[in-house]
C-alpha cells in the first residue's frame, strides 16, 4: 500500500528521532519495505564500472554525493534533479568520519535516502556508498588488530543497511619516509586486500559489492602512474585466485577536502592536474579493467572545472562541502540558528582551532560538526524554508549532472545493471 506524503514524512522522522531504539528500527524496516514495494532498492554499481573498464561506454563521471545534514530534505532535491534529467548514475555516500560527527548511522542514512526516493516517486536502483572507510594511522600503528576489527564492524553494519558500494581508504597508512614505493604502499595494500576479502564473505546472494581503493591521501602528494602500478601489484598479489578486486581507484591530483580556506573564509583557487588524472584513469581501465580513477575534494572547485572530468575519463567524483555551504549560506537558513551554531562551535570546539586560523577559517572548517549537534533543530525548520533550500540544492545538482554528463543515463544503468532488483 502506497503512503501519502505526510505519512512518509512522519515515518522517516520517527526512524531518526524516536527515543525508543526499537521504534526507530521498526520504522527503518518499514521504510525499506515500502521502498521495495515501490520498485526502489539499494544496489551495487559494479556492473556499470566493469562496463567502463571494458570500454563499453565513456565520457561519464558518476557524482558521489555526501549529505551531512537535513539528509531527507537534501536527498529529495537530488531525486527531483535526477528525475527531471533522467539521471540513473549517481551515488549517495557518507564517510566514516561523517557518520560520527553528523550522528548518522548507516541504517539511519540509508533510511533517509530511501524515504526521499519514495517521497519523490523515484524508481530504480539506489547506490549507497561508504566513503573513506579509513584506517586511522595512529590507532593502526598502536593496535593494528583493533583498528582492522573496527573497520570490519563498520563494513558489516553498512552492508546490512544496504551499502553495496564501499571505498576502503588505507592511503593514510602510506609511509612516504620508506625507501621504495613497494614499502611505502605495503600497509595500504594489506588492509585494502583484507577488507576486500571480508566484504566478499558478506555479499548478499547475486550482489557483487563495488569496492574502491585509494593510493594517495587527499591533500597530500599527488599520485603517479607508478604509484598505481605498485599498489595494484601488491594488492592483487594478496588476493586469492577468484576473489574479485577493486572496481576503481581514488587518487590525489591537487585538491583538498573542503577546499583551501583563506583568512576571510573564502576558498582559494586550486590547480588540479587533469593530465595526471586522465593518465591514471586510462591505466586503471586498460591494465586492470577498473572503471577508472576517482576524484575527491571537488565540490568547491569552480564550475568550469566540472566539464573536464568526463573528458579525461574520471569514473567518479566525490562532492560534499559545496552542498553544506549552500545550506548554511542560504538566506532561508535562519540567522538566529546560524549564530547559535557559530557560538556553539567557538565554545565547544575551541581546542581544535589552529593558532594560525582566523575565526572565519575556523568556523568554515568546523561547522560541518553542527549537522550532528543541531540535527533536530535543522530537521524542524519551517517547511517554507526547507522548500527554498531544496530548490537551490536541486538547481545545483542539476547543473552538476549536466557538467558530469550523467544526463539521460537511466538506460545506461539499466543496460549494465541486470538483476539489480
Amino acid at each position: 500500500m502506497s503512503m501519502t506524503a505526510n505519512e512518509i514524512d512522519a515515518l522517516v522522522r520517527d526512524a531518526v528521532f524516536d527515543p525508543d531504539n526499537q521504534v526507530r528500527e521498526r520504522c527503518q524496516r518499514a521504510v525499506r519495505e515500502s521502498a521495495s514495494d515501490a520498485g526502489i532498492a539499494p544496489a551495487s554499481i559494479q556492473g556499470l564500472y566493469e562496463a567502463a573498464g571494458k570500454g563499453l561506454y565513456s565520457g561519464v563521471t558518476v557524482p558521489a554525493i555526501n549529505i551531512r545534514g537535513i539528509t531527507y530534505q537534501a536527498a529529495r532535491a537530488v531525486f527531483r534533479a535526477a528525475l527531471k534529467n533522467r539521471v540513473g548514475a549517481f551515488i549517495f555516500e557518507i564517510a566514516r568520519s561523517e557518520i560520527v560527527y553528523t550522528k548518522q548511522s548507516p541504517g539511519e542514512y540509508a533510511t533517509c535516502i530511501l524515504a526521499a526516493a519514495i517521497r519523490e516517486g523515484f524508481k530504480g536502483p539506489v547506490f549507497l556508498q561508504g566513503d573513506h572507510f579509513q584506517a586511522n594511522r595512529g590507532k593502526y600503528n598502536s593496535d593494528p588488530e583493533k583498528e582492522v576489527n573496527a573497520l570490519k564492524d563498520l563494513i558489516r553494519d553498512s552492508i546490512n543497511a544496504g551499502f553495496f558500494n564501499i571505498d576502503i581508504d588505507a592511503s593514510t597508512l602510506v609511509d612516504l619516509e620508506r625507501e621504495t614505493l613497494d614499502e611505502q604502499q605495503e600497509k595500504n595494500c594489506w588492509v585494502t586486500a583484507e577488507m576486500t576479502r571480508f566484504m566478499r564473505s558478506l555479499e548478499p546472494e547475486g550482489t557483487t559489492i563495488s569496492v574502491g581503493g585509494e593510493i594517495g591521501e587527499v591533500g597530500k602528494r599527488n599520485s603517479t602512474v607508478e604509484d598505481l602500478r605498485v599498489f595494484m601489484a601488491g594488492y592483487l598479489g594478496l588476493l586469492d585466485a577468484g576473489v574479485k578486486g577493486i572496481s576503481k581507484i581514488s587518487v590525489q591530483t591537487g585538491t583538498t577536502h573542503g577546499g583551501v580556506v583563506l583568512p576571510d573564509g573564502s576558498i582559494a583557487n586550486v590547480k588540479l592536474d587533469f593530465e595526471t588524472l586522465g593518465q591514471l584513469s586510462r591505466v586503471a581501465r586498460e591494465e586492470y579493467g577498473m572503471g577508472g580513477a576517482v576524484q575527491h575534494g571537488a565540490s568547491t572547485l569552480p564550475d568550469e572545472a566540472f566539464d573536464k572530468f568526463p573528458q579525461v575519463g574520471t569514473v567518479e567524483i566525490h562532492l560534499a562541502t559545496g552542498f553544506q555551504n549552500i545550506i548554511y549560506n542560504s538566506p532561508y537558513f535562519p540567522k538566529e540558528l546560524l549564530n547559535g551554531i557559530y557560538a556553539h562551535i567557538l565554545d565547544s570546539y575551541s581546542d581544535e582551532r589552529k593558532e594560525e586560523d582566523s575565526e572565519e577559517q575556523f568556523l568554515y572548517k568546523t561547522r560541518k560538526k553542527a549537522f550532528g549537534d543541531f540535527k533536530k533543530e535543522m530537521w524542524d525548520l519551517p517547511e517554507e524554508n526547507l522548500m527554498r533550500i531544496r530548490e537551490t540544492l536541486e538547481g545545483r545538482f542539476s547543473l552538476l549532472f549536466h557538467k558530469l554528463n550523467v544526463i539521460d543515463t537511466v538506460d545506461l544503468v539499466d543496460r549494465f545493471m541486470v538483476g539489480w532488483h
